[in-house]
Order: structure tokens, then sequence, then C-alpha cells
């Protein structure tokens, strides 16, 4: 038997290897369970009982050979079949196609940019919202026709809580946190029921702005306005202010641009009337300041608000809404110069 280790030893180490299935073709040969290892383990039982401990170690020592043996000629066949290659670690890796920013994230940005160094700080709040905050707060009466199911998403089991429809519950949320001066750009995700197409989303994306102080004026709120179409649009843009109706300014206005594609000439973007809305605006209403527990007899403030898609639609025409949702890489990469 000890012969049989020791000439089982001499074969150990001389083992050579060039390749990985010649290394584990040595591997079953000697370690596996029908290996030649294993047979002398199966003799072991046959030893006189005052040659079993010498005979066991000197299996121990076969076995431990043999394990770093193999061990040895893969690890050595490893390192020649890396040799071989021609990487280099220390080279710049191949270029890889690198994603863009979203193109409403991009016009997200610049706008709340503008802003921002207009003295507006940003503020967010949740998608998922209650009444008070999206309609209660704002000046919207019970029956007005946003509240309706038609209109608006509510939560099945909590008729009360709503995805929000506007950005404006995150200026409700932040006047009845905080007393003037408030001045806040509040963008972010609205939810409302209508049929998806080229013009119209379920799910689309707003900015809002607010600034409520003492002396706050229409012409504070104009200047604004026109310093940020003149830096969104180009230094030649013109704005103009149409009277209009929302629940939560009074007075209240739409915004045109002069059509930034035909200069006001006319075209058919512009219906040929060389204007184009881009938000809605107003001085607020002092209902909804009391209602935020703001003094409307000390504080006055104007709000805006305009859909991304919209300002998104005007700097780049894209004509359906639905691209911009639908993932499309092609659509995506038209943009990787604008970020």
């Amino acid at each position: 038997m000890i012969e049989k280790i020791e000439k089982l030893k001499a074969e150990v180490a001389a083992l050579q290897a060039h390749t990985a299935d010649e290394v584990e073709a040595l591997r079953i040969k000697y370690l596996s369970k029908k290996g030649a290892l294993n047979e002398l383990m199966a003799d072991f039982r046959n030893v006189p009982a005052e040659l079993k401990k010498e005979v066991g170690m000197k299996l121990n020592e076969l076995k431990t050979l043999a394990q770093d043996r193999i061990n040895e000629l893969r690890d050595n066949v490893a390192v020649e079949a890396t040799a071989g290659d021609d990487l280099d670690l220390t080279r710049t890796p191949y270029p890889i196609p690198l994603g863009t920013r979203h193109p409403l994230t991009i016009v997200k940005n610049e706008i709340v940019d503008i802003f921002s160094r207009l003295g507006f700080i940003l503020a967010e709040g949740p998608e998922v919202e209650d009444d008070w905050h999206v309609y209660s707060s704002m000046n919207f009466a019970d029956d007005h026709p946003a509240r309706d199911m038609q209109d608006t998403f509510f939560v099945e089991s909590h008729p009360d809580i709503i995805l929000r429809s506007h950005t404006s519950s995150v200026q409700a949320r932040v006047m009845e946190r905080n007393q003037p001066p408030i001045r806040v750009i509040c963008p972010g995700r609205v939810y409302r029921n209508e049929a998806i197409s080229a013009r119209a989303h379920c799910f689309f994306h707003q900015v809002e702005g607010l600034y409520i102080d003492k002396n706050v004026s229409f012409t504070d709120l104009k200047q604004v306005l026109l310093l940020f179409a003149q830096e969104m649009f180009g230094p030649d843009t013109k704005i103009r202010l149409r009277p209009s109706y929302f629940p939560f300014t009074e007075p209240s206005a739409e915004m045109d641009i002069s059509c930034n594609i035909c200069g006001g000439e006319g075209c058919s973007f512009c219906k040929h009337t060389g204007w184009v809305e881009i938000l809605g605006c107003g001085m607020v209403d002092p209902a909804v300041l009391e209602a935020n527990g703001i003094d409307s007899k000390e504080y006055t403030g104007y709000a805006f608000g305009m859909g991304i898609e919209r300002i998104t639609n005007l700097k780049y025409q894209v004509k359906d809404l639905r691209m911009f949702s639908e993932n499309d890489t092609r659509f995506l990469d038209e943009f990787v110069s604008a970020n």
C-alpha cells in the first residue's frame, strides 16, 4: 500500500497540462469518485491496524499534493490563455452608447433655470393628493366640472384622494406652511381623464409659479413673463395678454407669444394669426390667500402655469404628444445635442 502511494506521488508531481480540458481530465483521473486516489482510500480498510496511522498520513499527503498540483496547472493554463489576448487594461474603453435627457426634462430644466435666475425657488409636492389641496384651497366650486370623474382620476376606495390635475396643489402646500414673501416655481407631472391622441394625453407635465408679497402688481407679472418668453424663445419675442377666467386668479389672462416659426408673420403653425398661446396667469384671488392662511388685506400675489409639452412643441416642433412617452430611441436621439 505504501509503495502504491509513493508511486502515485511521483506520478502526480510530474503531471503536465496545456489546456483547461487537459487539466479537467487529470482531475477526473486522480480526484474524482472513480479516480486513483479514491481507489486507494477504498483499500485503506484492508491495511493492518498497526500500519493505519502511517498509511493514513501518507494518503492525506497524497491527496493534498494532487489537489495543489491540479490547481497549479489550472492557474498556469489560465495565465497562458490571458497572455495570448491583445487586452490592454490601461487603454480607454471602447465607446459605449450613452443615453440622453428626455426632451421634456431638457425644457423643464431650462424653464426652472430661467425662473431661478429671477429669484424663484424650486418647490415640489406629491402626485397623489387630496381634494383640499387640488381644488378646495384653489377656490374651485363644489360643482366645478373639474371635480367630475370625466376629468379627474379618483382613488376608488378613498373618494377624497385623487391624482393631482394641476401643480397648483404644490402652491397650496407652500402657502399653508410659509408666510410671505413667497416666490416658488413648481414643476411636476399631472393627470387628467382624457382620451389619448396626438394633441392630448392622460398624463402630462406642468410648471407653475407663485409670487406673494406686499404691493405685488399685474405689472410685475407681465414683466416677469416677458423676460421668460425672451429667454426661452429669443430676444425678439413679443407677448400679449388676453382676459380669461381661472378659479384661483382674478383678474386672469392667457398669454400668447409671437410665433417663433414665422416671426409673427402668420403660418400654419400659428393658424396665420402670428400668435401662439403658451400659458395662463393672473393675480392670486384673495379667497385663495385666505383659504391658505395668508392675510389678503396685507399681501397680494400673482401665479402662472404652463404645460411643458406645449413649450417643447414650440421649441422643437414635436406635433404628436404620444412621442414623449413611447420611449422610441430614434426620437430621443434627436435631442442629444440639446443636453
